[in-house]
């Protein structure tokens, strides 16, 4: 039995990535300091006897003594609402965490992967944004502190891949949605979502023209499994191409929840990107990957989660 170490496993996708894994037949460990995460993400996963949660803080040394496969660490704050909250914390994860979560993989002789971000590529220039893309960071803005660790974490991973020759793969992931994301997490789906069901003003912020792209959270899951199993050591976006603008989004919440919310616009928030849509033909050629669900699909699958769960 093959065993992975996921750090942020009680979090939105690492929970998710710890249940898939528990599904292949894996032995789990997860650490997290919930900082962000949430135990009752991985409530349901904690009779079984493969899975292990352990409480800690990535950034510190780690100790783990048994036999590791795959380390994946997939810690990290991952909305603005959060990073802006605590940035230091961010950095250190990003940086001290990737460092940690590296030596680690490669004292086990484990394969490592990171999770990166589609904010690597900042507010682009180029629309839809292939890996080859450099970005457009404001290194120093207030989102930074997010854009630039997972940055230089991206650059700590090659590095080891180069001079230790570890086997190591890099996924950035495009906006990501589904159950188990925070209700308080800041970003679109979850706002919209839970002001559409309590009939409150969504909110839009600029003019609503700037552009997403959504991958529902199953999709995505089993993109990151098939990376993992293969020989790729540079970075592939993992996201959904459609690209909607944030007031359609809004409106097809609206319509999904047959909500009776007014659509109101405030002020865009500093170095919000403009557009947002990952390339994914690497991940189409080499991985033989593309999402499945529909974003009306996923919607649905969300809504009623975020129905029982409103709290």
């Amino acid at each position: 039995m093959k065993t992975a170490l996921v750090t942020g496993g009680a979090g939105f996708i690492g929970s998710h990535l710890c249940e898939f894994l528990l599904g292949k037949g894996y032995k789990v460990i997860t650490m997290d300091n919930l900082i962000t995460g949430a135990l009752k993400n991985i409530e349901h996963l904690m009779g079984n006897k493969n899975f292990t949660f352990i409480h800690h803080d990535v950034s510190k040394h780690i100790v783990i003594n048994e036999k590791l496969d795959f380390v994946l660490h997939f810690a990290s704050p991952a909305s603005p609402v959060d990073y802006q909250k605590i940035p230091i914390q961010t950095l250190k994860v990003g940086s001290l965490g990737t460092h940690n979560t590296l030596g680690l993989a490669l004292a086990k002789k484990a394969k490592y992967v990171l999770a990166s971000t589609s904010e690597v590529y900042g507010d682009p220039l180029i629309n839809p944004q292939p890996e080859s893309y450099w970005g457009n960071v404001n290194c120093v803005g207030i989102r930074g502190c997010y854009d630039e660790a997972k940055r230089f974490a991206e650059a700590l991973t090659m590095a080891y891949h180069r001079i230790q020759k570890l086997d190591t793969k890099i996924v950035r992931i495009f906006n990501t949605f589904g159950e188990r994301m925070r209700k308080d997490d800041g970003r679109v789906v979850p706002n919209f979502i839970t002001q559409a069901l309590s009939n409150k003003s969504i909110t839009v912020y600029g003019d609503g023209k700037q552009t997403r792209s959504f991958c529902y959270v199953s999709d995505l899951i089993e993109g990151i499994y098939k990376l993992m199993m293969s020989n790729i050591n540079e970075p592939v976006n993992l996201g959904n191409p459609e690209e909607h603008t944030i007031f359609e989004f809004a409106e097809i919440v609206k319509e999904r929840t047959k909500s009776e919310s007014k659509i109101i616009f405030k002020q865009l928030p500093v170095d919000d990107p403009h557009v947002r849509c990952p390339d994914i033909s690497k991940a189409r050629k080499e991985l033989k990957w593309k999402p499945k669900v529909g974003l009306k699909e996923g919607l649905a699958k969300t809504i009623e989660w975020f129905k029982i769960n409103n709290n």
